[in-house]
């Protein structure tokens, strides 16, 4: 009976390691820009799962059998108006829809900016999302993951944070202690899903901005993350899934992006649905538009 039961137990962590293997912190100890302001992080697991007052930020790793591994990794960057996380819907359903086609897939618990352990709150976002590309081009032959197809996925906010990490990256820092920051965090290429964009234009989403900078931020701080303003030779091509009638983040955020990305001879295809408002992760259940992932599948084989 006793062998019976671990046998069991043996079973049940197996099945737990194949959907998610593990969660790794993105540094030990406090990361940087932090100070201690006595909050803890918030999980709301009435409906979508939110994931506020991030500390600590970490990944979870979702890898494909190795027999399965097609060398492809996408960070993927969950929304939420840099307010919350939407944890599963944007983020580790998704994971597990990638990784269940041989592709491995990081769900990034970014720190948001309006947790009073920021320093600078607007830095915390980026510093996440770079030292994330950073740990998993680390990890990248462990992992059985080709460390130059490593991409950022992100939706709505999130989006933000994809294309602002596509914008804004280096190639690590060689002389540092830690050969993790010597990793390029530079992203093979961007998959961004009904994202934010721009904070200069009509069109931008005033709530992240807000979020992110403040509520009187300097245009040289607007500029710098207005990700269609930052676009250069060397920003990674791009996939766009946005719908028409967004009212939330009109689509004319993915538009403008696209078009900075064609302006630079950048490879970019974009998708723009009728129909789906915002919001809709895998958007199962809602016509053609469910197709969407399968789209984004058939562009990272053709790209990659």
């Amino acid at each position: 009976m006793k062998k019976l039961i671990f046998s069991l137990i043996l079973c049940l962590v197996a099945g737990t390691l194949l959907s998610q293997n593990f969660n790794l912190l993105l540094w030990e100890g406090d990361p940087p820009n932090y100070r201690e302001s006595g909050e803890v992080i918030k999980w709301d697991t009435t409906n979508i799962i939110r994931v506020s007052l991030v500390q600590h930020p970490d990944i979870a790793v979702y890898l494909p059998s190795p027999v399965h591994a097609t060398g492809q990794a996408v960070v993927i960057c969950p929304g939420g108006g840099y307010h919350i996380l939407a944890y599963h819907y944007e983020g580790s359903d998704v994971a597990r829809w990638f990784s269940s086609r041989g592709i491995a897939a990081v769900v990034l618990k970014y720190r948001l900016p309006v947790s009073k352990s920021n320093i600078i709150p607007h830095k915390s976002p980026l510093m996440d999302a770079q030292r994330a590309m950073r740990l998993v081009r680390y990890h990248a032959d462990s992992w059985h993951i080709d460390p130059g197809k490593i991409g950022i996925m992100g939706f709505s906010a999130g989006g933000h944070l994809a294309s602002t990490l596509s914008t804004h990256f280096d190639q690590g820092d060689s002389g540092n202690v830690d050969p993790v920051e010597r990793m390029s965090c530079r992203p093979d290429f961007s998959i961004l899903i009904y994202p934010v964009i721009s904070f200069t234009e009509e069109f931008m989403h005033s709530g992240s901005r807000t979020a992110l900078l403040g509520e009187d931020p300097d245009t040289e701080l607007v500029n710098h993350y207005s990700s269609e303003l930052q676009v250069s030779e060397e920003t990674p091509p791009a996939i766009l899934v946005h719908s028409g009638d967004d009212s939330a983040v009109p689509v004319e955020n993915s538009i403008t992006y696209y078009r900075a990305l064609i302006e630079k001879g950048i490879p970019a295809e974009m998708h723009i649905y009728p129909y789906g408002g915002h919001g809709y992760s895998l958007a199962i259940g809602k016509g053609h538009l469910s197709t969407w992932p399968e789209r984004v599948l058939d562009w990272i084989k053709d790209a990659f």
